[in-house]
Order: C-alpha cells, then structure tokens, then sequence
C-alpha cells in the first residue's frame, strides 16, 4: 500500500453502506458542480479556481471554511492516488477498506457526487486498534492521510505489499511511528486542556458552525497541528507541535503554513501570527526567531507525581 486514508461519507458515516455496495468513495462540499475542468493541476490551482466558487455559493462562509471544504474536495478526487488505502468510518465503530482503483467521476443528482472507485476489502473494528491509531482516525475531518500507521494497518487489514515486505515496513517506520505518537498525544493533551492554558486566555481553537475545524487543518505543504483564532477574530494562530527539542528547520515550516493563512484565509483586517511548542530550544532557533518578530517560542514541561495511598 502506498498512503492510508480517512474518507467520511456523510456526517456519522451515514451513507458509508450505500458507497461501500455501489463500490466507491464520495463527498459532497459543493453539491451538483462539475470540478473536473479544475482538476489536473494540483491542489493551489483548485482551491484558487474553487474557493471562490463556494463563496459565491455560500457567501455567509468564512474563507478558512471555504479552505477546508476545497481542500477536501481536492483530496477526495486527486489527492488520493489509485492504489491507496482507505477507511470509511461507520456508524457502527468499524472502519471499511479498501484499494482506490480509478480516477474522478461526477456522479450528479446523488448525495455524494464527487466519486472514486473503490475496491472495497473487508472491515476492521475501531476498538482492535490501537489508542494512537483510533485517536487518528476519529478526528472530526472529512478527508485526511493516516500518518506513520502503515505496519499496524499492514497487519490489521492484512493488505501487505509483495515488494515490500511487512518487516522492512515495520523497521523503517519504529522511529517516525514513535516520534509521531509522542507528538499526537502532545496535540490531543493540549486540545483538550486548551481553555486552562496561556493561549486559551487569547485565542480559540478554530471552529465552523460549532465543529471543531482546527487540528489538523489541511494546507497545499501539509496539515497545520493547530490553527486557532483570536477572541476579537482579528488574529489567526498557527500552532507548530515539536516533542522535545525544536530545530530552526521548524521556524521555515510554521513560515509556510503562515504564508497559506495569509494568502489564502485571511479575512479583511486579519493578520497572522505563529507559535512553536516545544520541550527545549536551543541557539540556532532563537536566532531564527529574532528575525521572525510574528513567530514566538513556548515550553511545555511534563510533570509526574506520585502520591502516597493511606493504607
């Protein structure tokens, strides 16, 4: 398998069955419009050709809304490639999945009209996963990439590729499995306990319509960990997530981020800031960041107590 991939269809996965018979994936975000002659380009030219559209079709959205519907859209018709792995959520607590087989279909007059081919294998439950894996699959997005799970779904959906076999995908993946839990329940800590930090004070975590639309909110260079926005809605926060100790390479990376928020979500009057979370800093980041005056430097600390029990 080359990429794995959460596809929603339909909020609570309500048209999950309908898709898995008729043998596709679909969204919806923009209804009964014809997106191929957008299509081909990759995801700057669509969501520069297709953000206005949704706007215009929905002018009492925001353009982060607008952002995230198109970049979805994108990701459901181009961004998965054929031979992709993907999970469909059912409202039953399973995942299906299977192997994308073909390129985009408009399907109009349907629920879901932007369509995929799918060859769809079999069915894993949400509970055989593992704690990182089913936090992963449960964020609240329509379409987004399962990082640095490929040998755990290896061997849950038993879909191993014969060039490569199982345990080279496993040894090569320890590290960067590791480094990517510890990061995502760094994440999932501070999301969950955002109101009693520093930053809840002054910012929100960015939400739509009463969904929470902040982590991992998709751009053209990747996922964003955090994107929030100020109590006064002036100010939109990109919240860069390190384990342990940051390197500078970081500070060029939350600068792209920023430099999507800026070209492509800002509203009149907005401006954009960032912050890197780290365990430690060191010379070289502090140096890049005195020439970056809209990007700050925090510390987390992680505490363990043990207390005694009256016996």
């Amino acid at each position: 398998m080359t990429t794995a991939w959460v596809v929603r269809q339909g909020r609570g996965g309500q048209f999950a069955e309908e898709m898995i018979q008729a043998g596709y994936l679909g969204v919806d975000f923009i209804g009964d419009y014809d997106i191929r002659p957008h299509l081909g380009g990759g995801a700057e030219v669509f969501r520069g050709a297709m953000n206005s559209v949704y706007l215009g079709m929905y002018p009492e959205k925001t353009k982060v809304a607008a952002g995230l519907a198109m970049g979805n859209l994108w990701a459901a018709s181009e961004g998965i490639a054929e031979g992709d792995l993907v999970l469909a959520p059912k409202p039953d607590r399973t995942y299906q999945y299977g192997i994308v087989t073909g390129g985009y279909e408009y399907h109009p007059g349907t629920e879901l009209p932007h369509r995929r081919p799918v060859d769809w294998k079999g069915s894993i439950n949400r509970d055989d996963m593992s704690p990182t894996l089913a936090s992963t699959a449960g964020v609240p997005m329509t379409v987004f990439q399962l990082e640095a799970h490929t040998s755990e779904l290896v061997t849950l959906t038993q879909l191993a590729d014969p060039a490569q076999p199982v345990v080279k995908v496993i040894s090569a993946e320890v590290q960067e499995q590791l480094a990517f839990q510890m990061e995502k329940q760094l994440e999932d800590f501070l999301v969950h306990n955002w109101a009693s930090t520093s930053l809840g004070r002054e910012y929100d975590i960015y939400a739509e319509d009463g969904q929470p639309v902040g982590q991992q909110y998709p751009t053209d260079t990747g996922p964003m960990d955090i994107l929030a926005i100020s109590k006064d809605r002036s100010r939109l926060l990109v919240v860069e997530l390190k384990r342990g100790r940051a390197s500078d390479a970081v500070v060029g990376q939350i600068q792209r981020y920023m430099g999507f928020v800026n070209e492509a979500l800002l509203e009149p009057g907005q401006s954009v800031e960032g912050v890197i979370i780290a365990q430690e800093d060191d010379l070289r980041i502090r140096r890049a960041l005195s020439m970056a005056r809209n990007i700050r430097f925090m510390k987390y600390r992680v505490e363990f107590h043990l207390e005694p029990v009256a016996g």
